[in-house]
């Protein structure tokens, strides 16, 4: 990793700019196959697993009997550190229910919220070069508890036509209710228009490559919500002296394994403790499977050399990771200065592991500086909040002149006789 010292706050926009791609070919791609599935539905997305995926579907939805073939096959281990994950992600999530309360604004005037659930969604799964179960918890569990009423699920299958089992196991326990074997664009497309198999969703969940996060774009234009922008996964680590350097290096690479494109930033307060960090990157590089992944990812990425712990939580702020780290002794402390990050783990144990699987927290989170805008996936993202009102005749006596001005000054004077009508009724 590249080691920056002591960089003026006038060169942080360059530290913290993530790598640009051209995108304007690959949206005439994705345009493309948008267009196909909307007016050839089923026919388009088989045609596009054929030559994607390079499987021959002769149906895309998963059957009852694939379900449960997956559920034997899974080991019992697995299938009790999921279950496990998902009794967590629901007592996370359950505490998040929101309970409007009615409030007089005036004598005879109350409004209130009620929160409805989004009726149906999409959930999109990537199963490319790791099978993203852990990703189905996180987006279906929250679903369920909002009181979705239909959970879609598409991803896509091997070219033996199959969904990993976990895959289909996650998918049983968190309680969705249709899967289908598509992926990429094809599946954005099926869930965004609808076709004979796949239901139309109001909204579409889930991470993916660049062709399914320039889809998610495309389609919520016009057609459909989706979660959040999103980009190539990220973290920030803040180290201090006393920083435990085989912690911070295997947080590092835990994240450089996403894959080429993942961003990796450190920033430390002791240069000690970079260059022991350094050593350490180097030692556990070499003992992963997917080391040519996170070498590449490494190769992009920085350590800053700071001043102090005030520099660095002020730099850290200004990139806004989908994942913070502050594995420093004062964490307590400098968790009260986070303004922007997706989602923070304080202390030398809480490494971002925990939260990708089982700590209960939400793993799909905002990343390419959104942060700064954006919150991860939590029950409000399945959840709509409706505005109510009601005024009693007191209540059209509280506010009703002030309506009547405020529409005459903005010369809308059908807005004023609607409440003058009113006036004059109850006054008489």
């Amino acid at each position: 990793m590249r080691i920056i010292s002591y960089p003026p706050r006038e060169t942080w926009k360059e530290i913290v700019r993530r790598p640009q791609m051209d995108t304007s070919e690959l949206a005439a791609v994705v345009s493309g196959v948008l267009q196909d599935v909307r007016e050839n539905g089923d026919e388009a997305v088989k045609r596009y697993e054929e030559r994607f995926d390079h499987v021959s579907l002769d149906r895309l939805d998963v059957t009852e009997e694939e379900i449960e073939d997956a559920w034997q096959q899974i080991d019992q281990d697995l299938k009790d550190a999921i279950t496990m994950a998902h009794h967590n992600i629901h007592q996370f999530h359950s505490a998040q229910k929101f309970s409007g309360q009615p409030i007089e604004t005036q004598p005879g005037v109350s409004c209130w919220q009620k929160s409805v659930a989004i009726e149906r969604v999409g959930l999109y799964i990537p199963s490319g070069t790791a099978p993203l179960f852990s990703t189905v918890l996180m987006l279906a569990t929250p679903a369920k508890i909002a009181g979705c009423k239909e959970i879609v699920l598409c991803t896509p299958p091997n070219r033996e036509g199959k969904v990993h089992p976990a895959i289909l196991v996650a998918a049983r326990i968190a309680g969705v209710s249709k899967i289908f074997k598509a992926g990429g664009v094809q599946a954005i497309g099926a869930m965004a228009y609808g076709t004979e198999s796949v239901p139309k969703v109001y909204k579409i969940f889930g991470p993916g490559n660049q062709f399914v996060m320039a889809a998610k774009q495309q389609v919520s234009l016009h057609d459909v919500a989706i979660d959040m922008p999103a980009g190539p996964s990220e973290v920030c680590v803040i180290a201090d002296a006393k920083s435990n350097p085989t912690f911070v290096a295997a947080d590092l690479l835990s994240q450089a394994e996403h894959g080429v494109d993942s961003q990796v930033l450190m920033i430390s307060t002791d240069k000690q403790m970079i260059e022991a960090v350094n050593e350490e990157l180097s030692r556990q590089l070499a003992l992963l499977p997917r080391k040519e992944i996170a070498a590449k990812a490494l190769a992009n990425s920085i350590m800053v050399l700071v001043k102090d712990s005030d520099e660095a939580m002020a730099l850290s702020n200004a990139y806004a990771p989908e994942h913070l780290i502050i594995a420093t002794t004062d964490y307590e402390e400098l968790a009260e200065k986070v303004v922007n990050a997706g989602s923070v783990f304080l202390g030398p144990y809480a490494c971002e592991s925990a939260g990708d699987y089982a700590s209960g927290t939400n793993h799909t989170l905002p990343t390419h500086g959104y942060a700064m805008a954006y919150n991860g996936v939590n029950l409000d993202s399945y959840q709509r909040k409706i505005t109510f009102q009601h005024l009693t005749e007191e209540g059209v006596r509280s506010i009703g002149h002030a309506v009547e001005v405020m529409a005459a000054n903005e010369q809308l004077d059908a807005h004023k006789n609607a409440m003058t009508v009113r006036l004059r009724e109850v006054k008489e």
